[in-house]
């Protein structure tokens, strides 16, 4: 870690188009810092920062490091960046500070009061809830999310609350470089064992984050997952101050979930709040409205009421922010309707999220079927987890498997996309092994007729078949 002042640093993003990196570039940006960067092509993102007055090159050179006059005084660099990058190494020969991601965040929430939300599933709506449920008490905070928001179309923001709300990744352990007073684990499940090795080893990081938890903080942790219920057992044990929510969550600090309601596209909660934290101390049932579907999302939505009443906002004011909330890009997102067809997207790419969605999806769909088509991501995952995603994939009615996304992965024998294809049950001709990406709208267009629900499915470029799966269903029969 750094005592760099980054609003002081002519500062250097390597893949700054990325969703972490761009984040960090906005709030720079917004504090009046000098921002240059590089990314592998040009997008939107790109654009945008480009707009707001960041100097970026495209492809990694150098040279880049160059295009503010001077220097940059810091370079900040993601997991995603490998040693040999000529920008990195550029930087360490000339003695430049070097800093992760997670670094850099840490440096920009100096000065504030930081919420983290973290958990193997759920962190980035818990952490875009809590940050739109603050917007509507006009607490202005500043927040850092890994995707970007419905309403603003933005992934980060500087505001001027004093309070700093950020998603806290612990994929390769970097969120341990943050303090939070309020810390948010929605569930603790193996994932990511490429990075840590080991289901313990996994485990463990959660318990070392609950350590970074400023004197005085809270951890506000999910009673209905084992995991994080467990951490949070061990982390009253140590003297951490800890409030629980869910179903399963009886004590007289926690929030009680007592019953979910599917409703059109969203859902309504019933909990009971602690007293301390309820209007007038009273600890009778109250209602929260959720404008996004599925149980598992009006669970994140009461993490994120706590962790508000923590931070000091109202009640009513965050209760409108939740019933406002338009959602997160990708995750069940709407792409749109034709012929009686309606696609979405999701980000799911572990087998409890895509088990979950899907859950959620089906009383959206009603009368129609459930289509999905899911991309697994990374080879060591879909090895790992071949089973686990067949049996999720199996509450759909139709599934096509596409080939791995091996992103910073290199191909495995044997592992592909059949892998998992092979184990879904269902009946025959209901699951269908699709190779080629580019054939995958029309497959996915063949299957659906009207009142379907169609959902491309993954952490990969399955994102970009939406729009194509609608082109294709508006085609004439014959075209």
């Amino acid at each position: 870690m750094t005592d760099l002042d980054l609003r002081l640093a002519r500062t250097h993003l390597v893949g700054i188009g990325g969703a972490g990196m761009s984040g960090i570039a906005r709030i720079l940006l917004a504090r009046g810092a000098q921002v240059s960067g590089s990314d592998a092509k040009d997008s939107r993102t790109v654009l945008a920062l480009k707009a707001q007055g960041a100097h970026i090159g495209l492809g990694h050179e150098a040279w880049h490091l160059d295009q503010v006059p001077g220097g940059p005084t810091a370079v900040v660099v993601s997991t995603a960046i490998r040693p040999d990058n000529p920008e990195l190494v550029a930087a360490q020969k000339r003695g430049i500070t070097v800093l992760r991601r997670a670094e850099a965040l840490a440096a920009l929430m100096s000065g504030h009061r930081v919420a983290c939300m973290a958990g193997t599933h759920g962190k980035t709506s818990t952490t875009s809830m809590l940050t739109v449920a603050l917007q509507h008490c006009r607490l202005d905070p500043s927040f850092a999310i890994g995707g970007d928001l419905n309403e603003s179309g933005a992934n980060a923001h500087h505001g001027s609350g004093g309070i700093f709300v950020a998603e806290a990744d612990e994929s390769d352990g970097s969120f341990l470089v943050f303090s939070p007073s309020v810390a948010v684990v929605t569930n603790v499940e193996a994932d990511h064992l490429d990075h840590h090795g080991t289901v313990d080893a996994y485990v463990a990081v959660f318990d070392a984050f609950v350590e970074r938890i400023t004197p005085g903080g809270v951890l506000i942790a999910c009673a209905d997952d084992a995991g994080s219920a467990a951490l949070a057992d061990r982390a009253e044990a140590a003297g951490v101050r800890v409030r629980r929510y869910g179903r399963a969550a009886t004590g007289e600090n926690d929030a009680q979930i007592l019953g979910y309601e599917p409703a059109d596209t969203g859902g309504r909660v019933t909990l009971r709040l602690p007293k301390q934290l309820a209007d007038n101390g009273s600890t009778d049932p109250i209602t929260v409205d959720v404008a996004v579907a599925g149980e598992h999302m009006a669970a994140n939505a009461v993490a994120a009421l706590l962790a508000g009443l923590e931070l000091g906002a109202p009640l009513d004011g965050l209760s409108a922010g939740l019933a406002a909330f338009g959602g997160v890009r990708r995750r069940f997102e709407f792409k749109g309707q034709t012929r009686g067809v309606r696609v979405y997207d999701d980000y799911a790419h572990h087998p409890t999220e895509v088990a979950a969605q899907l859950t959620a999806a089906r009383p959206v769909a009603g009368e129609g079927r459930l289509i999905v088509a899911f991309q697994p991501h990374l080879y060591s995952r879909t090895r790992l987890f071949a089973e686990e995603f067949a049996e999720a994939l199996a509450l759909a009615d139709h599934v096509v498997v596409l080939d791995v996304f091996g992103a910073r992965e290199e191909p495995e024998p044997g592992v592909s996309g059949a892998t998992v294809a092979e184990l879904v049950r269902l009946p025959e001709g209901s699951v269908h092994y699709e190779p080629s990406i580019t054939d995958a709208p029309k497959h996915l267009a063949a299957l659906a007729r009207p009142g379907d629900l169609v959902i491309t499915m993954g952490a990969g470029d399955v994102t970009m078949l939406g729009p194509e799966v609608l082109a294709e269903l508006d085609r004439e029969p014959g075209a």
